[in-house]
């Protein structure tokens, strides 16, 4: 857990980003005004279904969106108090690995298969530290034993289809920690894998946190994977953050009620044989987002101011934000 921050302290700080894609269907607005921060030793959990912008998010962090069709067109990514955005191209690769480092959700597609995984982890430091490849394989094998791959020293050699999608996951981490990132971005980590890896996935990600005491950013869509590790949730839908809370808050009271359907559609032991609860409807098309609250077309609680005027994003109690017309009513339920 880390302490509270003052705006100029935090470790990483978004503003106001905006994202769209320009394809010939028409102008898909991805990301309408994200702001979040993170701090030193701090979890973030960005939370939402399929097409919410969570990804995106990451990417224009990262720098690597596709350009085109994704165009930047505001916003402001702030890393220990400088403009990412605004860094020359080659002053951000650079800072890609140290500053801030990311693990993608598919690691099959993710990992060169020509390539063997020793040599593509290696690959940081012979780029970033000017190894040659004898120390760069020594590296991957400290970081293959790191993050608990069997017989690394006879492994490093292997190629990413010879591993299980377990082992390939934690050959994807240890590609993102390898220099020791200040920011780690894990998207999807645990996606495809079956929950037991997916809870060794989680405790691995968060014993290298506590070790360099790395700010984390967990983006997925399952509810149930945050639960025990996030410190604060961001919910997006329609590439807007909807709600902003501590996870206890969030897990025992939401204020938006696209959160609660979120935290309704949960499988829950004590109730076993009834019927799972849904979200109804389908997230909006981005190129024809709706006037008003973008989850109006879905929401149960849903008027007509809520399909004239879009909210903003409010406090709502102690370190808590929503952007509902009644989110007031939406708590008290």
């Amino acid at each position: 857990m880390s302490t509270e921050a003052t705006d100029d302290e935090r470790l990483l700080r978004v503003e106001d980003l905006h994202v769209e894609f320009r394809t010939p269907e028409g102008v898909a607005k991805a990301i309408n005004g994200v702001d979040f921060s993170l701090d030193e030793g701090e979890t973030l959990a960005i939370l939402g279904e399929s097409g919410s912008g969570k990804s995106v998010t990451a990417q224009a962090i990262m720098g690597i969106l596709d350009t085109p069709p994704a165009h930047l067109t505001g916003g402001r990514v702030l890393f220990q108090g400088r403009d990412l955005l605004t860094m020359p191209d080659e002053e951000r690769r650079k800072g890609r690995g140290p500053g801030v480092s990311m693990i993608f959700q598919d690691a099959l597609s993710s990992l060169n298969p020509v390539f063997p995984v020793g040599w593509q982890i290696g690959e940081m430091f012979r780029i970033h530290r000017g190894m040659n490849r004898s120390d760069s394989y020594d590296q991957a094998i400290r970081l293959m034993e790191r993050v608990n791959i069997p017989a690394a020293r006879e492994r490093v050699k292997a190629y990413p289809h010879q591993f299980s999608g377990g082992m390939r996951q934690r050959i994807m981490i240890a590609m993102a920690i390898a220099l020791d990132p200040k920011v780690l971005i894990a998207d999807e980590p645990t996606t495809a894998l079956d929950v037991t890896v997916q809870a060794q996935i989680m405790s691995l990600l968060q014993e290298l946190q506590e070790e360099h005491n790395m700010g984390l950013i967990l983006i997925t869509h399952d509810l149930g994977v945050v639960a025990d590790v996030a410190d604060r949730i961001a919910v997006m839908y329609a590439g807007r953050i909807v709600e902003r809370a501590d996870v206890e808050d969030v897990y025992s009271k939401p204020a938006h009620p696209y959160t609660k359907g979120l935290l309704e559609s949960i499988p829950r032991l004590d109730q076993k044989g009834q019927t799972l609860s849904a979200i109804g409807g389908l997230p909006p098309n981005l190129t024809r987002i709706p006037p008003g609250c973008a989850f109006n077309p879905r929401c149960v609680l849903a008027r007509d101011v809520c399909r004239t005027d879009d909210p903003e994003l409010l406090d709502v109690g102690p370190n808590r934000q929503s952007a509902c017309h009644f989110s007031k009513e939406v708590l008290d339920a």
